[in-house]
């Protein structure tokens, strides 16, 4: 076994001492009193492999002999003078997380349950558990209540307490309180599932959410059934996974199976439901698919396409070089009094200079900036790259600074750009 001390750590234990110091600063955090004298006596190290390495430390304070110990596995890449990996980063925060979870404030309980009377009812235990801001203080509330054999949870209670243990990320006890709610038969509502259903997307627990969707749907309780906000959620959630084309072609087929069972169901679609259909559609790659939906709205769906429907079928047409389609596509969006979006732009510019028709990508990026729409610098090297495969350099170089002049591009743009143009290395001072 190695032993160093704190003073004498060497860079090859970079990232070892990161996680030691991150530890010390949380339970520091935890109770202050007990580390004010604090003093880090030594740490110990043994390595298992060559690339793992276990690390213990040991704290002790001058006033007690209490010794904490805490131990942290890791994975210890070849390169030690690098920080610490993202993967590594993650795992240490969900540690970090776990020992610095909140303490019950217990003063702060007995003055809630001190509000109650001694046959309280479900709204009144709602309305205790609304008023709290300590949602560990809600959770007893609630678990206090369930004590009483005479008193019964309605959905008002089990809502309210799946929403405080939600917005302070405490999952790990909102499961818990899920579980009991499920095992009800007949019971609860639209809106509490639709809740579970946000929550558990948001700690990004995609099976859990469709889960409850599924016992939704086969709820008796008619009141339980899914909404188009029940499918508008689990939309939102499938299309925020990423975005690689193949990962969204692999949710694309549950969101396209999702969008089936909701009009088998009688779920009306509304504008957002439809749009999220076309943006999957186009971040799949199947964009004839995303333009069948664009046509059925306003024919067979009762609403009409919004800016969003234009912008994700514009973007998507000039990814695949369909840069006419796009382009008339854009005309017809501006015609109805819509303002293409920056996304929109930057992708038809791109895909018109790329096609050679510079002078009109040229007068689109100023009706861009006109529009108080902004240019990417993918979209400012592509326009300027395709003037000077022209052999018009000198105009490249004067929209160059043009667009300086105007303020439309920083100084550490302009100078990349300028370089670039005359064939000089990139050298910013």
């Amino acid at each position: 076994m190695l032993s160093f001390s704190r003073v004498h750590l060497p860079r090859l234990f970079l990232n070892t001492s990161y996680v030691i110091n991150q530890l010390v600063s949380v339970n520091r955090f935890k109770n202050p009193s007990l580390f004010s004298n604090c003093s880090i006596l030594s740490y110990h190290w043994h390595l298992k492999t060559h690339t793992q390495i276990h690390t213990a430390a040991k704290l002790t304070t001058s006033n007690s002999s209490l010794v904490y110990y805490r131990y942290v596995h890791l994975l210890f890449y070849h390169s030690s003078l690098q920080p610490p990996s993202r993967s590594l980063r993650r795992r240490i925060h969900k540690r970090l997380k776990f020992a610095s979870k909140p303490v019950l404030n217990v003063a702060q309980f007995k003055r809630a349950v001190s509000q109650l009377p001694p046959r309280f009812t479900a709204e009144e235990i709602c309305n205790v558990i609304t008023l709290q801001d300590d949602p560990l203080v809600c959770l007893e509330v609630f678990n206090w209540a369930s004590q009483h054999s005479r008193f019964n949870h309605d959905v008002s209670t089990y809502h309210i307490t799946i929403k405080k243990l939600g917005a302070a990320k405490l999952y790990q006890e909102l499961y818990e309180i899920v579980d009991r709610v499920l095992v009800v038969p007949y019971f609860g509502s639209e809106a509490l599932y639709n809740t579970i259903i946000y929550f558990f997307t948001e700690d990004r627990k995609l099976t859990k959410a469709v889960n409850i969707y599924k016992h939704m749907r086969n709820s008796k309780n008619v009141e339980c059934r899914p909404s188009i906000r029940t499918y508008n959620l689990l939309f939102s959630a499938l299309l925020s996974r990423g975005s690689n084309s193949y990962i969204n072609h692999m949710y694309m087929e549950t969101i396209r199976c999702l969008f089936k069972q909701m009009v088998n169901d009688g779920v009306e679609p509304d504008i957002f439901s439809l749009n999220s259909m076309i943006k999957g559609y186009v971040l799949s790659l199947h964009v004839n698919d995303a333009l069948r939906i664009f046509h059925q709205m306003g024919v067979v769906y009762s609403c009409l396409p919004n800016s969003y429907s234009y912008d994700y079928l514009i973007h998507g047409l000039c990814a695949q070089g369909r840069t006419k389609n796009g382009r008339d596509l854009c005309n017809e969006m501006k015609k109805k009094g819509f303002v293409p979006s920056s996304k929109a732009y930057n992708s038809l510019v791109n895909s018109l200079a790329l096609d050679g028709e510079v002078d009109e990508a040229v007068n689109l990026l100023w009706e861009m900036m006109k529009n108080r729409r902004s240019a990417d610098l993918v979209t400012y090297r592509t326009v300027l790259d395709e003037i000077c495969r022209k052999q018009r350099v000198g105009d490249a170089i004067r929209l160059l600074k043009e667009l300086q002049e105007k303020e439309l591009v920083d100084n550490h743009t302009y100078r990349m750009l300028l370089h670039k143009l005359q064939g000089q290395p990139q050298e910013l001072k």
